[in-house]
């Protein structure tokens, strides 16, 4: 699929590395013009030093912020949000705030870029990519703050499909992906769970921020896709 994003232009919202990370170099891959954005302007612009990218700044859970980015943008083809907040803990442990700061990330802010990158969005094959995550399809004790967060992302992929159609709407579910995400167990405790993961999943392994990237690409190269989840999980909810 090389150049297959040639002279699109594509806003990728998330920090530099992990996923939004293999966003960015996929999209050069496939010769897109990339912009990414974030609330750290600074730590994108080191990370991304050289590359041609362009770097912004926006803050999801701000309108004034989402707004001054649809104000400094021209014309984009396709947006990706991977930002997110997780509020992860038992039911006891859930403080309200976490849980507010999560929804406001996955959900009010992808909602709100929606509302005012609109206009923005090329209608003629562009798209909006979001993302939703395994915790929606498969409950857990713990996981029920990144469930209800998930699961409402998911229902509002589909609502933006009808809402800003002919501009499609798509969001991605990704399972475990080796990402800085799990950084917070610990070396062994990461292990232990990786382990744990690939040992119950259909395909034996964890996934790679690479091979959500090339699910990402799909979506956005896809142009009679739209209102879909695609789970690029290994089939982890199936466990």
């Amino acid at each position: 699929m090389a150049e297959s994003l040639a002279d699109k232009r594509v806003l990728v919202i998330g920090r530099p590395s992990g996923i939004a990370g293999a966003v960015v170099q996929a999209s050069c891959a496939a010769g897109a013009h990339v912009i990414v954005a974030g609330r750290d302007p600074r730590k994108l612009e080191l990370a991304y030093a050289g590359t041609g990218v362009r770097v912004d700044a926006v803050d999801l859970t701000s309108d004034d912020s989402i707004a001054a980015l649809a104000g400094r943008l021209d014309r984009v083809d396709h947006v990706v949000s991977t930002a997110s907040a997780r509020a992860r803990g038992s039911l006891e442990q859930l403080e309200r705030d976490d849980v507010r700061l999560s929804f406001d990330t996955k959900v009010i802010g992808p909602l709100m870029l929606a509302k005012h990158l609109r206009s923005k969005i090329n209608p003629v094959g562009g798209s909006l990519v979001l993302f939703s995550g395994v915790a929606a399809f498969q409950i857990h004790a713990g996981t029920l703050a990144v469930a209800i967060t998930n699961g409402a992302a998911d229902t509002l992929t589909r609502s933006l499909a009808v809402e800003m159609a002919p501009v499609r709407v798509n969001a991605i579910s990704p399972g475990t992906i080796d990402t800085g995400a799990w950084d917070a167990l610990g070396e062994r405790g990461k292990a232990d769970y990786y382990a744990h993961v690939a040992a119950s999943n259909p395909v034996r392994r964890i996934g790679t921020p690479r091979e959500v990237a090339q699910a990402v690409l799909f979506c956005m190269e896809n142009t009679f896709l739209t209102g879909q989840t695609l789970k690029v999980d290994g089939g982890q909810q199936l466990a």
